[in-house]
């Protein structure tokens, strides 16, 4: 087994205390700086909320991001990490679901995080500022007495501290938290996306979501890798890498905010090693003018994952990155990675050139189960059903909501992901869809994903989603929701339905296409097929 987070900060301040640990803009800060830094916060932590309390952060990827993670776990506090692309109401909704007792966040985002502490009054609130912030702001004059004594409270009001002031208030002092013997206590709640209704906190032990030695490992992480991390940090796979990263001993650099530019300068300058990318920004990536030129010779691996990836655009991605490249397949529920399709599995054109269309293998630990979706049976190989995992990491179950933890185990202790898919005779997983998302058209199952593999080979395809929309004479309409390429023609409605037809059963042909400018997606990159749904069903009333 591998360090839990604090152990392993602990470590490293020890033996490569100088190396950098996180790098942010400007900012970096040695693994002996975050430590000292996470026991500052840490106490200062304990002041306002006892061990077991949620803290929440409402910041983008930044080092505080990180160090908040990291002095919460020595605290024996539990982090909830908040969307900062959400609206006022769903934050106020999320932290009273949560009862957050401190909320850390940055002035971007100071008119959400008000609306929390008035619907919170015992919250107490942190404004997370730079030393260069904090500098600036104390040689600005005293902003003049507020009018209205009710409005909301300003940065330099004493009962709201700065993030920086609050730290050297309190001592070098680690708590000793999040080792070995706090395996089995939450340390993180993370709300579910929402892309199927109300957001659940899924809770996660240290046992549940920490980086194994075999992981590492099979990466070859190792302290002198450089990762970068563009990924929110309110999502798993964001907070995934990073604890990866710092468990390794490797340099983060995070990106607040993603540009192709910005990140292919960042491998290029920085010498990253190893990454994650979504497949919505590995497409706007590979398509970056002049990509082909740039010298990513240092770039070890990438690792890919969130939603599904179509052949065409990882035969691309090889080719244009020129590195080994691993699929992750997993679910916050599922305490992250579930399956991994190794690197020496990515080769297109090779007799095993069909395994690009799989997730991989389960990790060691890890047991898959394709189920009947209506009796709970396990089927044959090569049978399509759902999804279900057996695992260590598999989460203790949803925040204050007993109904929900109940319905997400099986008779059998298995959790039930809602994903379809099948385990062919080798044991490679390949995902088939959401089983909520499976098309009956004309009394035949389709899957979305197989039609838009086969519509992502077109040339003037950019991006595609596939939905089922209720059809008086098919019961359900297979439709293409498609991006074009604007470098390239326009293609006819016509045309992809027949480019489509010869390459896959005629029945799984779309019957309709509409072209759109952009696909919806949440935070973590995944195509909102509800949304387009509810569009397209709304467009054909």
């Amino acid at each position: 087994m591998g360090l839990y987070l604090p152990d392993a900060i602990r470590l490293h301040a020890r033996e490569r205390g100088t190396r950098a640990a996180l790098s942010c803009a400007d900012r970096t800060l040695g693994y002996a700086e975050l430590h000292s830094r996470t026991n500052r916060l840490a106490r200062a932590l304990l002041t306002a909320a006892r061990p077991g309390s949620r803290i929440g952060f409402l910041a983008r990827t930044r080092t505080e991001a990180g160090e908040i993670l990291i002095a919460a776990a020595k605290a024996g506090l539990v982090t909830v990490p908040l969307n900062w692309r959400l609206s006022e109401a769903e934050l106020t909704a999320l932290a009273q679901d949560a009862g957050l007792r401190v909320l850390l966040t940055e002035p971007e985002f100071r008119s959400a995080a008000d609306a929390v502490h008035a619907a919170l009054p015992g919250l107490r609130l942190v404004i997370i500022d730079s030393p260069a912030e904090q500098q600036d702001r104390q040689e600005q004059p005293d902003p003049p007495d507020s009018p209205d004594p009710s409005g909301p409270a300003q940065a330099a009001d004493p009962a709201v501290p700065g993030y920086e002031a609050w730290l050297a208030a309190h001592p070098d002092d680690d708590p000793g938290r999040g080792g070995r013997a706090d395996a089995d206590e939450v340390y993180l709640q993370i709300y579910t996306s929402g892309t199927t209704g109300v957001p659940k906190g899924v809770l996660l032990t240290h046992t549940n979501f920490h980086a194994e030695r075999a992981e590492l490992e099979e990466s070859r992480w190792q302290p002198g890798s450089v990762a970068l991390n563009a990924l929110p940090l309110f999502h798993i796979g964001g907070l995934g890498l990073l604890q990866m990263a710092l468990s390794a001993g490797a340099h983060s650099l995070l990106l607040p905010d993603f540009t192709p530019e910005a990140a292919a300068r960042t491998i290029e300058r920085e010498g990253v090693t190893h990454t994650f990318l979504v497949p919505s920004v590995l497409h706007l990536l590979t398509e970056l003018p002049g990509i082909e030129r740039r010298d990513f010779s240092r770039l070890h691996l990438v690792s890919y994952g969130a939603a599904p990836i179509t052949p065409a655009l990882l035969r691309r991605s090889l080719s244009v990155l020129g590195c080994r490249f691993q699929g992750k397949y997993g679910l916050t529920e599922a305490g992250g990675t579930v399956t991994r399709l190794a690197p020496e599995d990515h080769r297109p054109g090779g007799p095993r050139s069909h395994l690009l269309g799989s997730v991989g293998r389960p990790r060691p630990g890890v047991r898959v189960v394709i189920c009947d979706p209506g009796t709970g049976d396990p089927v044959p190989p090569g049978t399509v059903g759902e999804i279900r995992i057996a695992s260590a990491h598999n989460t203790p179950g949803y925040w204050n909501r007993p109904q929900e933890t109940t319905e997400l185990y099986d008779a059998r202790g298995l959790l039930c992901t809602g994903d379809g898919g099948y385990v062919d005779e080798d044991g490679y997983l390949f995902l088939t869809d959401r089983v909520k998302d499976m098309i009956v058209s004309g009394g035949e199952n389709v899957y979305p994903t197989e039609v838009e593999s086969a519509l992502a080979e077109h040339p003037a395809v950019f991006e595609v989603a596939v939905v089922g929309v209720p059809d008086d004479l098919w019961g359900e309409a297979v439709t293409a929701v498609v991006v074009p390429r604007r470098d390239l023609p326009r293609p006819g409605e016509q045309e992809l339905i027949d480019f489509v037809r010869q390459r896959i059963a005629s029945y799984k042909k779309p019957r309709r296409v509409h072209f759109v400018g952009e696909l919806p997606r949440n935070p973590a990159g995944k195509v909102l097929k509800r949304e387009l749904r509810a569009r397209l069903r709304q467009s054909h009333q």
